[in-house]
């Protein structure tokens, strides 16, 4: 059998920073999304413990959003022009006292508070990511990075659901299950933060793990990089955040994160409602969605990077996530309607890696990262729209059709706005 050739230097650099960053940046976002979306299941025990409305879970799980947007733009500007590793590791270290803390809530006023908190110290930690990892890798082979990292949201699904299950029947010193679920969940945030303050490496300027040769042509490939943007137009950090592109961008994020979190937050509450079972059963069936989703999303950032095509990887998910709420619109049966969620996460998934490949197909710099704190704030509006939206309908009307319709016709405006973006190879 003949000998297998060896690696390039590109090869053997791409994989080295893969294997020193990735793992590290997914157990963080894990992490991130388990506390993000963790009150969902906590909200099958909490909302009848604490008398609580579909209406007031979901406003108290949208406000969320509006916490972060306040801190989403100047944190993320801060990771590019200040320490990408000391504001990753602070945020993580914060989030993880809020999430805990979250555990002690007993009235509405104090969830909202709770809530709104949480997403005040998560805000630039995702923006930020993205921002980091357009320091280590070029265009081509980012989208692959992306949907490596982004990995960690189904991820999170797949391991929280579980975990959050056996959390919900503890019942220890007078505290019920949602209690423990909240805390315990919070707490390996803290210590992660630290570990993050030591762990991760600035630049690739900074990075004694690479061999000299390998810093220099990574060194040497962005900032060859970056030097065609800019012979190819500057954008100041104000006409890039009010371009053509960005705004297009910012709509569709908008919708993204209206589906995501309306879809994330109450799958568990549709699940119990189509099924009748008891918040563990519930709990872990809200899973299998997530985990189907998995491949097909690391699928869809290979083959981005493969084609070099952005537009339809992004807008194909949209429309196939918009045909599993239809089909899950159209049944009472529980694997139908199980099968129907799985199509829909897939789609809802599917979409990230390509999506938020293409600020940097664009943008470069400090107006990269203002694209895409832009993109991330006007998303996160939707993030609170959606939770508050779905649950508004569905108290208004006794079921979770005419939510599903709205997080349906959300999904399909943002494929078809994709589309017009004006088509731009990364490279």
């Amino acid at each position: 059998m003949p000998a297998a050739a060896p690696l390039s230097l590109a090869e053997t650099t791409r994989k080295k920073i893969t294997r020193r960053l990735i793992p590290l940046l997914m157990v963080l976002f894990v992490l991130n999304q388990i506390d993000r979306v963790n009150i969902s299941y906590a909200g099958l025990q909490m909302t009848k413990e604490l008398h609580f409305s579909n209406t007031t879970f979901g406003f108290g799980s949208g406000i969320f959003f509006l916490g972060y947007c306040i801190f989403d733009i100047p944190g993320t500007m801060l990771v590019a022009l200040w320490s990408a590793r000391r504001i990753i590791a602070g945020l993580v270290i914060a989030w993880g006292i809020v999430a805990t803390l979250s555990g002690f809530i007993s009235n509405a006023h104090e969830f909202y508070i709770a809530r709104f908190m949480l997403g005040a110290a998560e805000a630039p930690f995702f923006p930020g990511l993205l921002v980091y990892l357009s320091f280590w890798y070029p265009a081509k082979g980012r989208a692959k990075a992306v949907a490596l990292f982004m990995t960690a949201m189904p991820i999170a699904q797949i391991i929280g659901a579980p975990i959050s299950a056996a959390l919900l029947n503890i019942h220890w010193f007078g505290l019920t299950g949602w209690h423990w679920l909240l805390i315990i969940e919070g707490l390996p945030a803290v210590v992660l933060g630290i570990a993050t303050m030591l762990y991760l490496t600035e630049k690739p300027a900074q990075a004694e793990w690479l061999e000299p040769r390998e810093r220099d042509w990574i060194i040497g490939e962005l900032d060859r990089e970056h030097a065609q943007k800019n012979a190819e137009r500057k954008y100041s950090v104000w006409e890039a955040v009010r371009h053509r592109e960005t705004i297009l961008l910012a709509i569709v994020s908008f919708c993204g994160y209206n589906i995501q979190y309306g879809f994330t937050l109450w799958l568990p509450q549709m699940v119990q409602k189509m099924s009748g079972l008891s918040p563990v059963a519930v709990t872990l069936l809200s899973a299998i969605p997530w985990a189907v989703s998995w491949p097909f999303m690391l699928l869809m950032g290979w083959n981005s990077d493969r084609t070099d095509e952005r537009r339809w990887h992004v807008a194909i998910p949209f429309f196939v996530g918009a045909l599993g709420l239809g089909l899950a619109r159209a049944t009472d049966s529980v694997p139908l309607g199980l099968a129907a969620f799985t199509v829909a996460a897939i789609g809802i998934n599917g979409r990230l890696p390509a999506f938020w490949s293409l600020p940097n197909s664009f943008f470069s710099g400090t107006a990269a990262a203002a694209v895409i704190a832009t993109m991330n704030f006007i998303g996160i509006i939707g993030g609170f729209v959606g939770p508050y939206v779905v649950g508004f309908l569905s108290n208004k009307t006794g079921t979770y059709a005419s939510a599903v319709a709205y997080l349906l016709g959300s999904a399909v405006l943002a494929g078809i706005l994709i589309l017009f973006l004006r088509p731009r190879r990364s490279h």
